[in-house]
């Protein structure tokens, strides 16, 4: 049997580290793309053999290609999950240009060259699927969360489009959305704000927050064969909060 091959972007550490895991668990043999060194190598060290890690800053975009090349060279890439993301909150008016640039450039850019340089792999093997990560601030208006929520939604605009024009070339391309999942970056934003935390609970209809592995389980769908015929949805994993009244 083949073993497939996996790139999760921003692996390290929570939605990323549990996908990387679960595909691991699975035979996945799975590069974790990260920035620090330290906490990429700890990261796949607890994972296990199937995880390698790829030390790289995603926003140097020009050296994207040559990084996935090299990938590439060994195996062919079966797997792409784009979560890799930064997040900002602030005032509107207090948003700098040079602000939303870096979460767009971050958030979008690189996603986008990412998947060019995969699908170029892709196509030569006429397989392959590529599971972006979006969020409930796509969904519905966030306060504070401008720039974030700009890049959220054109990750979701950008998994149709891919769908369409790579269907033909056997490339299956969706989306998740994760609603409010218990992770270190959630628990810091939610348990300084009493407020924000009960409202979030109070329109989740399901009233819990989710666990990283609710997204990996959703990623590990989309990757696999078990949704052969899906391509160009988007997966609100959410406990019900982006149709919660």
């Amino acid at each position: 049997m083949n073993t497939k091959t996996a790139i999760v972007t921003g692996g390290n550490s929570g939605l990323g580290f549990a996908t990387a895991k679960k595909l691991c668990e699975n035979g996945i043999k799975t590069y974790i793309i990260g920035r620090s060194k330290e906490k990429t190598e700890e990261a796949c060290a607890e994972i296990g053999a199937n995880a390698v890690p790829v030390i790289f800053d995603l926003n140097n975009l020009d050296g994207i290609p040559a990084m996935i090349a090299e990938l590439a060279k060994e195996t062919p890439i079966d797997i792409l999950v784009n979560n890799a993301g930064i997040n900002l909150k602030k005032e509107f008016t207090d948003v700098t240009d040079e602000d939303f640039l870096s979460v767009i450039h971050t958030n979008l850019l690189s996603v986008f060259t990412v998947s060019r340089e995969v699908v170029k792999n892709m196509k030569e093997n006429k397989n392959g699927s590529i599971v972006n990560i979006s969020s409930m601030a796509s969904q519905y208006g966030i306060p504070k969360v401008i720039a974030y929520s700009a890049s959220k939604g054109a990750i979701e605009s950008m998994t149709r489009a891919m769908a369409v024009e790579l269907a033909s070339f056997g490339i299956r391309v969706n989306c998740i959305a994760p609603g409010f999942i218990k992770t270190k970056m959630s628990a810091k934003a939610l348990d300084t704000d009493p407020e924000r935390k009960n409202k979030v609970l109070g329109r989740t209809p399901m009233g819990f927050l989710g666990e990283p592995n609710d997204i990996a389980d959703a990623a590990y769908f989309y990757a696999t064969s078990e949704s052969k015929y899906v391509t160009g949805t988007v997966l609100p994993v959410d406990g019900g909060n982006s149709i919660g009244f």
